[in-house]
């Protein structure tokens, strides 16, 4: 660290012509420490929850994801267009921003924050994950037997979507499709974090929606929900089918996400001035020090 706890500059883009420093160029962006802060102190009341939050949270995110798959088949089935439903299936993602659920793959950056600022762990870290990941599904699975039985028309078009995703090889494209999944919902989460307008976040939640079900990318939570749908149809859908490509998918969702929106937010994180304290604020200089 450079003298005064000011952390160190590029000579060459830092001088002027005169060989001075701007003493802005010492000091960190604000949108940046706020971004961090906010991020950090989100992420850690998500790995502090109790047991009982993480079971609630997480089946009513399956079940409040299920009202936007519910969308994406009717608009679906009514005008077989997938951007269409891709769209509508933004109700979902709105309606998690709204009811303050969770889900798997919106944990992919705030908790991450919090592990770097030292106020959280990586065993807290794989509990949150893990909860929410099965409680999501539990979740779906329980919508989706309620939609099928309310809406017997949607059953070939369930079968049709589960073969799209089971049948798709593990080959480069697959591999891609779930990476971009990972990044979309990911670039999702960050989006709604750097603004304070909750319309702003509606769209956001409208975009991502339309990225990931428009596009069919893969998605471990979204497309399961989808399957079992299909599996409660009696489609010649097979839970291990939908096993054979599970496996892979979550997996590549992490990666994608944490490789091309988390890494490179931590290392915008790195420019502050001092290491993040376990309080997960900045530790302060102090005389003495």
């Amino acid at each position: 660290m450079s003298e005064g706890g000011s952390r160190p500059t590029d000579d060459v883009v830092a001088q002027d012509r005169d060989g001075h420093v701007d003493p802005a160029a010492d000091r960190p962006e604000p949108e940046v420490v706020e971004s961090f802060e906010g991020s950090a102190e989100k992420g850690a009341d998500r790995l502090h929850r109790t047991w009982r939050a993480l079971l609630t949270t997480g089946i009513f995110g399956g079940l409040e994801i299920g009202l936007g798959i519910l969308a994406y088949l009717a608009v679906l089935h009514g005008t077989g267009s997938h951007l269409l439903a891709g769209l509508a299936f933004g109700i979902g993602f709105v309606a998690l921003y709204l009811a303050h659920s969770e889900l798997f793959t919106e944990g992919f950056l705030l908790p991450i924050m919090a592990i770097f600022a030292g106020r959280g762990t990586v065993l807290q870290l794989m509990r949150l994950w893990g909860v929410t990941l099965l409680t999501n599904l539990a979740g779906g699975w329980v919508f989706m037997w309620l939609v099928v039985q309310a809406f017997p028309e949607f059953s070939d078009l369930l079968a049709e979507t589960a073969r799209h995703f089971v049948d798709a090889p593990l080959d480069l494209q697959a591999v891609a499709l779930s990476l971009l999944g990972g990044f979309v919902i990911t670039v999702l989460t960050r989006m709604q974090q750097g603004t304070d307008s909750d319309g702003v976040k509606v769209v956001a939640a409208f975009s991502a929606g339309f990225l990931l079900a428009g596009l069919s990318l893969f998605h471990s939570v979204l497309d399961s929900i989808l399957i079992f749908g299909a599996i409660h149809a009696g489609a010649a859908v097979s839970y291990a089918d939908w096993l054979g490509w599970f496996w892979y998918v979550v997996p590549l969702n992490v990666l994608g996400g944490l490789v091309f929106v988390t890494s490179l937010r931590l290392v915008r994180a790195s420019e502050l001035p001092e290491a993040p304290g376990p309080d997960g604020g900045l530790e302060q200089d102090t005389p003495g020090r």
